[in-house]
């Protein structure tokens, strides 16, 4: 009998919900059929969505994808040579030569979609846990310090330091230190997290046990949005297998290192995205914003020392260890070091994954990545960060992807996310949409954000009603000027970007609104996780 070939199938959520689920038994079923052995591996998602499910077929040179492939398109795909990768509609090439795929910098997404994601050994063969066996070979004091010489900044939306956020924890004297990881990825556009929880989460696993050596932390939570299932189930048994392999728990790696993490669920409240409020839930509170100081650096989960970071830059950390501060901070520029993960989503041609350095340019995003809009009309806004985003219109296109020309252009790059509008798009509904949605996700606790949000859309109304517009576009103004400066936490702080974005930008869809046939995208924009 010939040797059994191996065949990939994406166990990731956004490639099950089109089918990769039932593409999987097809192909188990028809190579019995047929007589072909196959060894079929679950994969991560490489994160060309609008290609799934992709099916790759592992070859001497490398691994050839077949997609978007259908269950009742299996049959012909196996009929036609699939098991020996040859010619088809449906055959993409070898997948790491694929344009998306060859420039990109996959530095963090280096396995996702490579290996089998709840297989430790597929992980160590893949250089998993290099960075740990050198972190516990440092003290605590120098692993903050490599982390915090490679320019790692959270990649939760804030950009804050983590070497310098890591020191803070690692200089308290208490006892009892926590490690948390903010896994409540809630943003409009985003789904990295997802996909590297689902993809390689081990190396989440190693970035949060390396986190807890560096500031002397026992004990380590991942808190995952309720609406991530998938992400749930595998964390959760990577974490067994990890503990099994004596990766976490009393003696980590034979290092005398005490540590343990446990997955805890959110109830779906965006607000959890918001660091304290995370800290509250976690203590089986409502999730409500703390005012700061004091800070969780100091005073966090159960008042004790808490590292606070999302999963991005936990993931980052591995690879920081493995090959140095300098390696990782030959990425990007300035003072926006190492690589962003780009999640390309909304009215787009091509919706998916994108890892390149910063730097690079938000038209190189949309146009050369996204491939413009799927309607194929002009895009006329992109919003970057969430739905707390700015909105920009095409000609900031040549805008660099870094934290600090984001901020001198009134936007920020948060989490990566970038949802894209053709010109259908009605701006005076999406700001009108920032204010609603400010008002139904807030945690309630401050004036400016609880109050200030329903104001906003009464205003809006009044405007875009032609109800004294001059005087309510001022009344406006100041209500953004409060909600900013007044605002316990970014909810209500940030909720003003993507209207004065809006205002800026596209004045003129604040006029008196004139109804058009041709208007016909809804005020969210459209789909969050790419087209097929």
């Amino acid at each position: 009998m010939s040797e059994p070939v191996t065949v990939y199938v994406p166990c990731d959520s956004a490639a099950k919900s089109v089918g990769a689920d039932e593409v999987a038994h097809a192909l188990t079923a028809a190579a019995e059929r047929v007589g072909r052995p196959i060894r079929l591996v679950r994969n991560g998602s490489r994160g060309m969505l609008w290609l799934e499910p992709l099916i790759e077929v592992a070859t001497p040179n490398g691994r050839v994808g077949y997609g978007p492939v259908t269950p009742d398109q299996v049959d012909e795909l196996v009929g036609a040579g699939l098991f020996d990768a040859a010619e088809h509609p449906l055959r993409v090439g070898v997948v790491e030569d694929l344009p998306w795929m060859a420039t990109q910098d996959r530095v963090t997404f280096a396995r996702v979609g490579v290996t089998d994601p709840v297989s430790p050994d597929d992980y160590l063969d893949h250089g998993g846990l290099a960075g740990l066996r050198r972190a516990l070979q440092m003290s605590p004091a120098e692993v903050v310090a490599e982390v915090t010489d490679s320019g790692l900044r959270g990649r939760g939306g804030a950009g804050f330091p983590a070497g310098i956020k890591w020191k803070t924890v690692l200089d308290c004297a208490d006892a009892l230190k926590f490690v948390c990881c903010n896994a409540d990825e809630g943003d409009s556009g985003t789904f990295a997290d997802r996909m590297v929880m689902e993809g390689d989460p081990f190396m989440l696993i190693e970035g949060m046990t390396i986190a807890a050596h560096a500031v002397g932390a026992t004990e380590g939570y991942i808190y995952i949005r309720s609406e991530y299932p998938d992400a749930i189930a595998t964390m959760r048994a990577a974490i067994d297998i990890a503990r099994g392999r004596g990766w976490l728990g009393d003696d980590v790696l034979g290092s005398g290192l005490r540590f343990d993490m446990h997955v805890r669920v959110g109830g779906g409240a965006y607000i959890c995205g918001e660091e304290t409020s995370m800290l509250e839930s976690l203590e089986g509170k409502r999730g409500m914003v703390r005012a700061k100081p004091p800070i969780p650096a100091i005073n966090g989960l159960f008042g004790k020392p808490t590292v606070v970071n999302n999963v991005l830059t936990l993931s980052s950390v591995p690879l920081v260890l493995a090959e140095g501060a300098q390696a990782y901070a030959d990425f990007g520029v300035g003072r926006s070091r190492g690589t962003q993960i780009f999640q390309l989503g909304g009215n787009i041609r091509r919706g998916g994954i994108v890892e390149r350095a910063f730097g690079i340019t938000l038209g190189e995003l949309v146009e050369h990545y996204g491939g413009g809009t799927l309607s194929g009309r002009p895009v006329r806004a992109v919003q970057v960060g969430g739905p707390l985003g700015a909105y920009l219109p095409s000609d900031r296109f040549d805008l660099p992807m870094d934290y600090e020309a984001f901020a001198e252009a009134g936007a920020m790059v948060g989490h990566g996310g970038i949802v894209v509008f053709d010109e259908t798009v009605d701006m005076a509904a999406q700001a009108r949409f920032a204010m609603e949605f400010c008002a139904a996700e807030s945690c309630g606790k401050c004036t400016p954000c609880r109050v200030g949000s329903v104001r906003g859309m009464e205003v809006i109304d009044r405007i875009t009603a032609g109800d004294h517009r001059e005087e309510n576009l001022a009344l406006l103004d100041d209500l953004c000027d409060v909600m900013t400066e007044g605002s316990l936490c970014a909810m209500g702080g940030l909720t003003p970007m993507p209207v004065r974005s809006a205002l800026t930008h596209f004045p003129d869809d604040f006029g008196p609104r004139q109804p058009s046939a041709d208007a016909t995208a809804a005020p969210l924009g459209a789909r969050t996780e790419g087209p097929r």
